[in-house]
């Protein structure tokens, strides 16, 4: 016998292809928060994102995604409305179909405006709203999951990430970017800087995976074995093979090396290596400070007031006293275009091909690349802005090889923090999709069920893709437009909050990526001593952003709610 829900197949195909939305939404908004810096800071490309999103997104979704999925996000509102009398299945679907279509109309619209907002009270908030519509509880109290504890990390979570973050860049600039010799200061503390971060991220992943044991449960013994072995290990790692290459690279001057010339270890030190593969070109190491236009505006405010020695583009020179050296001149003219500049995906794709005829195969290939590749193709970067150019000014300029040790440290943190997203939050875009479907299938209100393995690998591939697609919306938000980025402010950015979510995860606390990512912005941006080199607007417009999101989510899903479930019948 059928199940009293089957005429509710309707509501089953709108709230999947609401699914979509929401994870794509989900991907585009909240996987940028990863990488947005490592992108900004120059340490990765945009396609490289991209691949790695895909990668670590699905690997965190499938691998470490919650297997037991509760129908009611942090039990927010009660079910307990759905369960009087016989129970109302039906009503219960429509709900969630409404709770999943607002969330996904939310995350598009602030994807698309290029607003950060958390992903988890944007489903928070639709289910507040159906809440309303339905007449079920909702959960005022200040417990855990409450409104309130929602509400009040909007402040402490950015707090919280940005001290974490200012303590982790003030260590490294005053243990090396502005002491005497900073490379050789950079050579000496990276191996320990590298052991820290990987042993910092284990116990993150450890802790963070929805299917892992509570940290009591795991026993504080296991988890300090966890740290030291994997500290030990990277630090043998960093030593055997990433210090011969670093000297190759940065000592040496090796233009040649790549990074998948780390395996040869001590061989790099050779005077002639066996390089497979060698890269091209004679320049060794980025300019990471350097735009689309080819300015360099970081530090030229310290130029200003300090005439100290000066840095080549290569950063070939090495500070002689505590202060930051006077970088480059910026070029003049550049904000208008004059210099050199990256073309934009339509220009790029589309510019050669559009005088062809819709019968010849290349135009049909130029539109494929530039539906493919617009949103991995953008320049994220450069902000042709007089107030962003000023901003970025006041930041300081430190030296390219010391920035560039620190990369390798800001992908590792970049890839763990898209590894714990894709595990946590996959379940904000399938918690409503799941709660229908199941509903759907049983032909009862279903409060709790296994999460089907194909629910993950779906949720997990569109969160990449929602990434390479869109999110070069929040990837502009983000980074340069919030302070002048580098990697090792970058790295600062990261691992600050990667710490505040992991403690506030051990104190019940509901924080987001996205807050802690943006306080810890704004911490290192401090970390300059001027109160002009943060953009204080930007960091309004992401703050209002996080204002909205439950009203706006819930808005949207109880309006539809509320007009279904009274919806005349004939």
């Amino acid at each position: 016998m059928a199940p009293i829900t089957v005429k509710y197949d309707w509501i089953l195909a709108i709230t999947t292809i609401a699914f979509v939305f929401s994870a794509f939404g989900n991907g585009a908004n909240d996987v940028a928060n990863s990488y947005a810096t490592s992108v900004a800071a120059k340490t990765l490309t945009m396609p490289q994102d991209g691949f790695l999103s895909i990668l670590t997104e699905f690997a965190g979704a499938v691998g470490l995604g919650a297997r037991v999925t509760s129908t009611i996000k942090n039990g927010i509102i009660s079910i307990d409305r759905f369960r009087e009398g016989t129970g109302h299945p039906g009503a219960l679907m429509l709900a969630m179909g409404c709770a999943e279509v607002g969330s996904a109309t939310w995350l598009v619209f602030a994807t698309g405006v290029g607003m950060p907002v958390s992903t988890t009270q944007t489903v928070l908030g639709a289910l507040i709203g159906v809440g309303f519509a339905s007449g079920a509880s909702i959960k005022w109290e200040w417990t855990d999951g409450s409104v309130s504890q929602v509400a009040a990390s909007w402040g402490i979570a950015p707090l919280i990430a940005a001290g974490f973050s200012a303590l982790i860049f003030g260590s490294l600039k005053y243990s090396v970017l502005e002491r005497k010799a900073p490379f050789e200061w950079a050579m000496r503390l990276i191996p320990f800087y590298f052991a820290m971060t990987g042993a910092i991220l284990a116990l993150f992943i450890v802790v963070e995976a929805p299917t892992a044991p509570s940290l009591e449960e795991f026993g504080a013994g296991k988890a300090a074995g966890i740290i030291l072995g994997v500290f030990f290990g990277c630090l043998l790692i960093c030593y055997v093979f990433f210090t011969p290459f670093f000297k190759r690279k940065l000592v040496y001057k090796d233009p040649r090396v790549r990074i998948w010339h780390v395996i040869l270890g001590p061989m790099l030190l050779k005077e002639n290596p066996p390089l497979l593969f060698p890269g091209k070109g004679e320049q060794y190491v980025e300019n990471y400070y350097e735009d689309a236009y080819g300015d360099v505006r970081a530090g030229t405010k310290d130029g200003e007031n300090l005439r100290r020695q000066q840095i080549s583009p290569q950063g070939d020179g090495i500070t002689k006293t505590s202060t930051p050296p006077r970088p480059l001149e910026p070029e003049k003219g550049t904000a208008h275009g004059t210099h050199r500049r990256k073309s934009e995906p339509y220009e790029h794709f589309i510019g050669p091909v559009q005088h062809l005829s819709w019968g010849n195969a290349q135009k049909w290939w130029g539109y494929f690349k530039f539906g493919l590749l617009q949103g991995v193709t953008r320049d994220v970067i450069t902000h042709d802005s007089e107030l962003l150019r000023a901003i970025h000014a006041r930041a300081h300029r430190y030296d390219d090889r010391v920035e560039h040790l620190w990369t390798y440290c800001q992908v590792i943190s970049a890839m763990m923090m898209s590894i714990a997203h894709g595990s946590n939050d996959v379940a904000n875009a399938v918690v409503p999709w799941a709660a229908v479907y199941e509903t759907y299938k049983a032909g009862v209100v279903k409060t709790r069920s296994p999460t089907p393995i194909w629910f993950l690998v779906v949720a997990g591939l569109l969160l990449g893709l929602g990434f390479w697609f869109y999110g070069h919306h929040i990837m502009r938000a983000l980074g340069n437009k919030i302070t002048q980025m580098s990697p090792t402010r970058g790295f600062a950015v990261e691992l600050g909050a990667a710490i505040t979510v992991l403690l506030a995860s051990r104190l019940g606390l509901p924080v987001s990526t996205t807050q802690c990512l943006t306080g810890s912005a704004m911490g290192v941006a401090l970390m300059n001593y001027d109160l002009g080199a943060v953009n204080w607007r930007q960091l309004a417009f992401i703050f209002m952003g996080w204002v909205l999101t439950l009203p706006c989510a819930g808005l949207i899903a109880g309006l539809l709610c509320v007009m279904a479930l009274n919806t005349p019948h004939f």
